[in-house]
């Protein structure tokens, strides 16, 4: 490894490094820090101007920012008086909480360029382009070329924005998640294209704010990929919040009429009335970003969706050169793409190390929350895989009760025969912080017998993991 070290994470003009990543992202910075660790000379590039990546400049941290700002007014609005606390008049003052979303999210921008200069990782604002094994050349805003050289070189650019056919974003009328977040006034009507995970949230914050919220699926279900049982379960629950859901919506279209802020949209829908909305937020999923990466000039092999081929070191089939997070196949998860990170850089150290795609968690951060790990009972009935079903209902905890927070349930499915737990789905308070439990258990081959023999304090949230162990031996204790 080189011994010239970084210049404590400012912006430079040019060099050779071990290690060079484009991308700041989740995966990139993550990397990079590891990398650090490990004594390499890191080079990042980045072309925003603050580090962190879509999860942090605008998507995770400044939606569950907002998240939890409209749960706190839904929750002075309408549920406080069940505690016995008068709040009479509750107002919104959108400035201030879209003010705090920008101030959480600058904390953690600070937080990444903090740690690179902690790190003496190099830092080169522009946009990267792979221009050979090996060879990464850096464009700045003002047009000047930085050529950099790296025994390894990360590809870690993450996923943008999918579009539909049919429906054009103007960022203003139909937008993305990300202008959904700006908003400035809430939006008397907001249609949602897509029952994923951002158009959930999202459209939670602005239902919660006053927003009529309508979200339209192309399939018959919501969350796909999630277990089914436990999607049903939050849809019964979101609309009873008040979202109205039109499933097997297939939108072929959305116009836009009028000016400056007068401007609708009316969505069209095939074999329905089309809807009037003031905002349409198009919300159907991400594709990886690839594109102007020099990767096909280069000869780096992509799948049929634009993912870079990489094998299991993730490495490309160029000499030197490797890919993980959203560009490569996996949950396109935050998350996922640190582990990836991690994991490579450590395997260019000489350790072993490996990520397993089948224990990524996936949470969306509605109220409540919904959170998974593992097979779903649809793929294994698909696989033939025999198992044993525990659930246990949050309105059987004694902790959920006192929160005032009892809907949902915990879910786990445990093999018949080895009784080793297979997967674990959560819908309820705090489920994205449960599904850790399930997490651990599973990374280290527990059974549900497991679980059920560790003891968990009383009263907390999580006795229902326990709870629903037990419910899979046949012997749940409260319900």
């Amino acid at each position: 490894m080189s011994d010239a070290r970084g210049n404590g994470g400012s912006d430079a003009t040019g060099g050779q490094h071990d290690v060079v990543i484009i991308g700041a992202g989740p995966g990139g910075y993550v990397a990079a820090i590891r990398a650090a660790q490990l004594g390499f000379d890191v080079g990042v590039v980045e072309r925003e101007e603050a580090l962190g990546g879509t999860c942090v400049r605008v998507g995770c941290i400044p939606s569950k920012a907002l998240l939890e700002s409209s749960f706190l007014y839904q929750q002075a609005r309408s549920e406080l008086s069940a505690h016995g606390i008068v709040a009479d008049d509750v107002g919104l003052d959108l400035g201030a909480m879209q003010e705090r979303r920008r101030t959480v999210v600058k904390q953690n921008t600070d937080g990444v360029a903090y740690l690179f200069r902690k790190h003496g990782i190099t830092r080169y604002a522009g946009t990267g382009k792979l221009t050979g094994a090996r060879q990464v050349s850096v464009t700045a805003a003002s047009g000047e070329v930085t050529e950099l050289v790296a025994e390894h070189v990360i590809l870690a650019t993450g996923s943008t924005v999918a579009t539909l056919p049919g429906v054009e974003l103007d960022g203003e009328t139909v937008v993305s998640s990300t202008e959904a977040l700006e908003f400035g006034e809430v939006p008397q009507r907001l249609v949602v294209i897509g029952a994923g995970v951002i158009g959930l949230e999202l459209g939670s914050v602005w239902s919660r704010l006053g927003a009529k919220v309508t979200v339209l699926e192309y399939l018959d279900r919501i969350l796909p990929g999630m277990d089914l049982e436990t999607a049903r379960e939050a849809l019964k629950l979101l609309k009873r919040q008040g979202l109205e859901f039109q499933l097997g919506a297939r939108v072929t279209g959305v116009k836009v009429s009028g000016k400056d802020g007068r401007r609708k949209a009316t969505v069209e829908v095939e074999g329905a009335e089309p809807l009037e909305a003031d905002k349409v937020l198009v919300a159907v999923g991400r594709k990886p970003n690839s594109v102007g990466l020099g990767l096909e000039e280069a000869g780096v092999s992509l799948d049929e969706r634009g993912r870079v081929i990489v094998d299991a070191g993730f490495a490309t089939n160029l000499p030197g050169v490797y890919a993980i997070g959203d560009l490569v196949a996996g949950p396109m998860l935050a998350h996922k793409a640190s582990e990836d990170g991690v994991a490579l850089v450590e395997r260019l150290a000489g350790h072993a190390a490996s990520v397993d795609y089948g224990l990524v968690p996936a949470v969306v951060y509605t109220e409540p929350e919904v959170a998974s790990v593992g097979r779903t009972e649809e793929e294994l009935k698909e696989a033939g895989v025999r198992y044993r079903k525990g659930s246990f209902p949050f309105s059987a905890n004694g902790r959920a009760r006192s929160l005032g927070m009892t809907d949902g349930k915990v879910k786990l499915l445990a093999d018949e025969a080895t009784d080793r737990i297979l997967g674990v789905h959560i819908v309820g308070p705090r489920a994205g912080d449960l599904i850790a439990e399930a997490v651990a258990a599973m990374t280290f081959g527990a059974s549900s017998e497991d679980l059920a023999a560790t003891i968990h304090a009383h009263p907390t949230l999580s006795e229902a993991l326990k709870e629903a162990a037990l419910g899979a031996l046949g012997r749940a204790l409260h319900v």
